[in-house]
């Protein structure tokens, strides 16, 4: 009966474990203590795993004790006798495991008696090897059962134990292996533990590789199942697995365009493999030649009947019906909304195609799911619209596709936001060539990409579009780039600005004291305190305060005093309220559909029938969306995301008086900032719609101070917070009449400060 035991013997390689019985040397089993980790016994257990969860036992911490109910059944069917023989083991065995056939049986049997013959001569008594042996019985009954009768077949039974074994459990895992189980010990803590109960290591092998260092923190198998399962569902969320795969830029040569029109068939020969670029330029190597070798390089690619798309400056967002005609349900959860949203994409002319498509979109959005913050409603979002994008410019790219074609998708002026940046991404996975053209260096692109091939060049070049296909082409002469190039020089860095040189603006509120104003209210605010340019966004110092009472009572220094602020770039309001929330509003009844899910819908806006800022520069009406979101995501208003005050204040902002609007077209970010002066002589609150006013034209960077004579809070009660500093200028006066400051007289026998700040002329 010992002859048919199994030897234990030492592997060659990590693949001997999964060699099946017939094919192994000498009826070896393995049973190996893993102390140490790199990525090849990571692999290894990944793999044994697997085979140890289909048909084997996996153990994650101690086998638990037999306990009394245990106890008490195995009395009940067995008895507790016990007899120290091979004929008693089996006959027990046949009665307790009646699923094991004789030979299963008889191999058991022997190893427990080897075992327990060993105990013996160690100096155990009779009933010291009973209750081991019930021990034995009990463990192999309720933890092994589903595998002794597996023993003898081709795929060997695997066991799998993590963490420090106990000196029964090691005797037992000696006893399955010499009965046929491979068995593996993971041991994160070394082998301490272990050679106390096997100090000669005659039980089992230590695994031992190149390069194999400590266990990872935190390292388990919950944590490899885990990653197993997201893997497993990965799979299941990209589909089926496509036939062919990208070699992406590692075929390149690095000469930019040159690679682009390059023959497809000289890329590479594997015919599974389709040969792309993913590169971006930025700036040129001649200024004047640089238009027409465009020109040239499109004619190349038409001419070779390549697939083109071409984008000036930005993707044109999605329109409303794009949005529309992307199938959406409402979600509970990442998974579910990525499985369904993917349904949107549909090549019937090339499943495998359609394939590639839907494992890039899947990449990247689950890439976009791992950011910090990402939630589901964002990133539902941004799916929706790279979906949109896809179908826009599919038939373009795609139309007729067999391999191994490539089309081509250039973008000239680079990203603007982090959705086209998403988007080329994308494409980049698929048969296209992705070429992003930045030739002025001072623009910013938002795409960053490992797998990013980045030119670039020394020269600077402001072209904003990319030379027609026979239509009209600029191509500036030496003359003018020397101009431009004498224009960079000028105003980068240097502290002068050129018109409307910047499109993006931050407004900074300064505490100040109350003669500061005046001193302030007339300079550009390139000149005041706190003053920057950071990537092309300006820092705008502005005034946003209240002036309560009046300097000494004088009224006549305190309305010239006002009357000195009045300039052209002014808006004074003397009658509250300025805005009349009964008067008609277009906006009020769209506001809702402006305004979903917690994000401004700029693009619903602009569209919208009811959007009357179309005619304004493009920065600004950017600038003015950009501060509306601002407002709401601030919550500067009370009763925002409270009493949908949100919807108040979208209609407010959009239905701005047309003197505001001319004052924001013409408003350049580095020189003098437009003004709104609010005189409120009487008791009324100053209304929901008017501090929604003022507080948006501070956050656009208006100068924006309220006069106050009365002292009263009446500004205050829709705010959230101090958001303006208030000074107490002199005492309060009740009653007054705003004049008609044409009127008023600046010869007032002292000046303007003197007058109000006390000073002498």
């Amino acid at each position: 009966m010992i002859g048919l035991m199994f030897e234990r013997k030492m592997i060659r390689n990590l693949e001997d474990f999964f060699v099946e019985l017939n094919k192994r040397a000498d009826r070896a089993v393995y049973f190996y203590r893993v102390n140490g980790y790199n990525e090849a016994v990571r692999d290894f257990i990944c793999r044994y795993y697997e085979e140890a969860r289909t048909s084997g036992v996996i153990i994650e911490g101690r086998i638990p004790n037999p306990d009394e109910k245990n106890l008490s059944f195995y009395e009940e069917m067995m008895g507790m006798e016990f007899q120290m023989s091979t004929g008693f083991i089996g006959a027990s065995l046949k009665k307790w495991l009646p699923r094991m056939n004789d030979y299963q049986r008889n191999n058991v049997a022997a190893s427990i008696y080897d075992t327990l013959d060993a105990m013996r001569r160690e100096g155990k008594n009779e009933n010291m090897l009973r209750n081991a042996y019930i021990k034995f019985m009990c463990w192999l009954y309720y933890k092994f059962e589903r595998i002794v009768n597996r023993i003898g077949s081709q795929k060997i039974p695997k066991i799998l134990y993590e963490g420090s074994v106990s000196n029964y459990e090691l005797k037992l895992l000696a006893i399955l292996a010499s009965a046929g189980c491979d068995i593996v010990l993971l041991q994160y803590d070394g082998d301490g533990s272990y050679l106390k109960f096997d100090p000669q290591s005659k039980l089992s092998f230590e695994l031992q590789l190149p390069g194999m260092g400590k266990f990872p923190e935190k390292f388990c198998l919950k944590q490899l199942r885990d990653e197993m399962k997201n893997r497993q569902n990965m799979e299941r969320l990209y589909g089926g697995k496509p036939t062919y795969t990208n070699c992406t830029n590692a075929w390149i040569e690095g000469k930019g365009l040159s690679d682009i029109t390059k023959e497809i068939q000289a890329r590479g020969t594997d015919s599974h493999v389709y040969y792309n670029c993913f590169c971006r330029i930025s700036g040129v190597e001649d200024k004047l030649l640089y238009m027409n070798m465009l020109y040239q390089f499109r004619l190349e690619l038409k001419q070779n009947h390549r697939k083109l798309v071409i984008v000036d400056k930005e993707i044109p967002q999605p329109s409303p019906e794009e949005i529309n005609g992307i199938h959406r349900k409402n979600y509970q959860n990442q998974e579910q909304m990525l499985m369904d949203l993917s349904n949107n994409i549909k090549y019937h002319a090339n499943i495998e195609l359609q394939k590639l498509m839907n494992r890039a979109f899947m990449k990247i959005m689950l890439g976009e799911a791992e950011k910090s913050g990402m939630s589901l409603n964002r990133l539902t979002g941004k799916a929706v619209y790279l979906l949109c994008w896809l179908k826009r410019y599919q038939a373009e790219l795609f139309g007729s596709w067999r391999m191994p074609e490539i089309g081509c998708f250039i973008h000239m002026g680079g990203c603007k936001n982090e959705g086209e940046a998403l988007f080329l991404r994308f494409l980049s996975l698929l048969p296209v060539d992705v070429l992003i053209l930045k030739p002025d260096l001072n623009t910013v692109c938002f795409l960053e990409d490992k797998n990013l091939y980045e030119i670039h060049y020394p020269e600077s070049l402001a072209a904003e579009k990319f030379p027609g296909d026979g239509a009209y082409i600029q191509i500036g002469t030496a003359a003018y780039h020397a101009e431009r190039e004498l224009d960079t020089l000028m105003y980068q860095d240097s502290g002068m600005y050129r018109n409307q040189q910047y499109g993006q603006a931050t407004a900074v509120t300064l505490q100040t004291m109350y003669e500061e104003i005046k001193i302030l209210w007339e300079q550009e605010v390139k000149y005041r305190p706190n003053f920057s340019v950071v990537g092309g966004n300006v820092n705008v110092p502005v005034i946003f305060a209240k002036a309560s009472g009046v300097k000494d009572g004088e009224l006549s220094g305190y309305w010239a005093g006002i009357k000195m602020l009045l300039t052209e770039d002014t808006i004074l309001v003397k009658k509250t309220p300025f805005i009349d929330s009964t008067e008609y509003n277009p906006v009020k009844a769209h506001a809702t559909e402006f305004f979903k899910n917690g994000r401004l819908r700029k693009d619903v806006i602009k569209s919208h029938p009811c959007y009357k800022y179309g005619f304004l520069r493009e920065e600004m009406q950017e600038h003015i969306l950009d501060k509306l979101g601002l407002l709401i995501e601030r919550r500067i208003i009370k009763g925002t995301f409270e009493r949908g005050v949100e919807y108040t204040i979208i209609a407010t902002v959009l239905n701005l008086d047309k003197n505001i609007l001319r004052l924001l077209q013409k408003y350049d970010f580095t020189k003098k900032n437009p003004k709104f002066i609010y005189i409120n002589t009487t008791e009324e609150m100053i209304s929901l719609e008017d501090s929604i006013l003022t507080a948006f034209l501070n956050l656009a960077g208006f100068d924006v101070v309220y006069f106050i004579p009365t002292g009263y809070q009446n500004v205050e009660k829709y705010f959230n917070g101090d958001i303006m500093e208030e000074h107490q200028v002199g005492e309060y006066m009740y009653d007054l009449r705003v004049p008609d400051f044409d009127t008023v007289s600046l010869n007032t026998g002292q000046s303007w400060l003197g007058k109000i700040f006390k000073r002498g002329s």
